[in-house]
């Protein structure tokens, strides 16, 4: 039984960045669905555990993946083989790459295969379950991306479009500047008249 799928999405990076990610196992393999753990034979070889739930039926599958395909920076390919209580299961999955201002479109295929018990027993709910975790996976593929786009500009050392604040260079008023100040004698102004006062 093949289940296929198949789509797109957009990342935040330039296709370097993607394709960098993509080809890369260590940061591939994790955002398997029910991923388990990993072992890495090589540049291009690994083993991912992952977890296999169907209706009633448990267990652990092991499938041993290869990048087949790795055209920089335009796309990258693996294909996997495995066994699932005593079932075979292989994988496929593919992504094409092309640029766009300040970000990369992503075209992704994939193919799921089961083949034996597994088949058998779970029947019609392979599929969506099989829909279920490639979204899953690509979601996982998109926010790893976005994590890992540059920030988005916000206001540093370097940007001219920052507000600014109004400083005012005159000195904090203090206590002292409360305190009213004795006039010095002044010919021109005009003396007292009865019944004011002068400073003292």
């Amino acid at each position: 039984m093949a289940i296929q799928f198949s789509g797109e999405f957009t990342a935040p990076r330039s296709p370097e960045e993607v394709f960098e990610f993509l080809s890369d196992p260590n940061q591939f393999g994790p955002l398997l669905p029910d991923f388990q753990s990993m072992s890495r034979q090589d540049a291009t070889h690994f083993t991912v555990k992952v977890k296999v739930g169907v209706g009633n039926i448990r267990g652990s599958a092991e499938i041993k993946m290869e990048l087949v395909e790795a055209v920089k920076p335009l796309r990258a390919q693996y294909q996997g083989v495995g066994n699932a209580v005593g079932s075979q299961v292989t994988v496929k999955a593919s992504f094409d790459l092309s640029p766009l201002p300040e970000s990369t479109r992503v075209v992704w295929q994939g193919e799921t295969s089961v083949f034996g018990k597994l088949a058998s027993m779970a029947g019609g709910m392979l599929e969506p379950l099989g829909r279920k975790n490639i979204q899953k996976l690509i979601d996982g593929l998109q926010k790893a991306l976005a994590e890992r786009a540059v920030e988005a500009p916000g206001f540093g050392a370097g940007d001219t479009d920052m507000p600014q604040r109004e400083i005012s260079t005159s000195a904090p008023a203090t206590a002292a500047d409360d305190v009213p100040q004795s006039r010095s004698f002044d010919p021109s102004r005009p003396a007292l008249q009865e019944g004011e006062h002068g400073n003292p």
